[in-house]
């Protein structure tokens, strides 16, 4: 499952706040909501916390969204560890500053030996730049001569992914209501289901992840195949 965390700024205005309040709640619905995916039995999770566009936004929210996530795993770290709880990072590891570089790439390490659920913040991650940085890499491999351009590519752009490990995303939450996958997760989502509850991140609950998946469980996959044939009663 993947998650885009919309409504942030939205739910602050409705509450009188500033905009930076908002995240600050949003993240704060974070460890209940990876409980609960843990508890359902979820084997990925992850969460959009910070897009290759969203250096645009004023620099003031920059170091307020990007503190925060710093923040939210350096605390939850001891939780992980006893839950089980693996931690992964999708995104440009360049550009983000050492200090959340190092912390994300701490909670990697000190989790990797973890079986329970993974839980992925994609962090400075753009789904264009993503394929286009796999697909730079095939061409510079294919042109040294250490890649056969006949063999399967869809092999090799999944391995030269940020997360190649990433299974593909089964079912795609954007809160809010915004019907848009805003550049996320664009490989992994081929075949997704996606929902657009109304509901702005900072009132998601652990509920609305459980209607979700119950949605979910009720829609018909078929991946470009025809549904079964039902024989007609006799």
């Amino acid at each position: 499952m993947a998650i885009i965390m919309d409504g942030n700024g939205r739910w602050a205005v409705r509450q009188g706040l500033h905009r930076r309040q908002g995240h600050r709640h949003g993240f704060g619905r974070l460890p209940d909501i990876i409980a609960a995916g843990a508890g359902l039995g979820l084997s990925w999770l992850s969460f959009y916390c910070w897009s290759t566009e969203n250096w645009n936004r004023p620099v003031a929210e920059q170091y307020c969204v990007l503190g925060l996530i710093r923040r939210f795993v350096r605390e939850q770290l001891p939780t992980w560890q006893s839950a089980g709880i693996r931690f992964a990072w999708a995104g440009r590891r360049e550009r983000i500053g050492p200090h959340l570089r190092a912390e994300l790439s701490r909670a990697e390490e000190a989790t990797a030996g973890n079986d329970g659920l993974t839980v992925c913040l994609c962090v400075d991650y753009g789904g264009r730049v993503e394929l286009t940085n796999a697909v730079r890499e095939i061409a510079r491999e294919s042109a040294a001569g250490r890649l056969d351009p006949e063999t399967s590519l869809d092999e090799h752009i999944q391995a030269h992914l940020y997360r190649p490990d990433m299974p593909d995303v089964d079912l795609l939450i954007r809160t809010s209501g915004e019907q848009r996958t805003s550049n996320f997760l664009t490989w992994q989502t081929t075949y997704a289901e996606m929902l657009f509850p109304p509901v702005l991140w900072p009132d998601f609950t652990p509920q609305d992840l459980s209607e979700a998946i119950h949605t979910y469980a009720e829609r018909d996959r078929r991946f470009g195949a025809l549904p079964p044939i039902r024989s007609t009663p006799a």
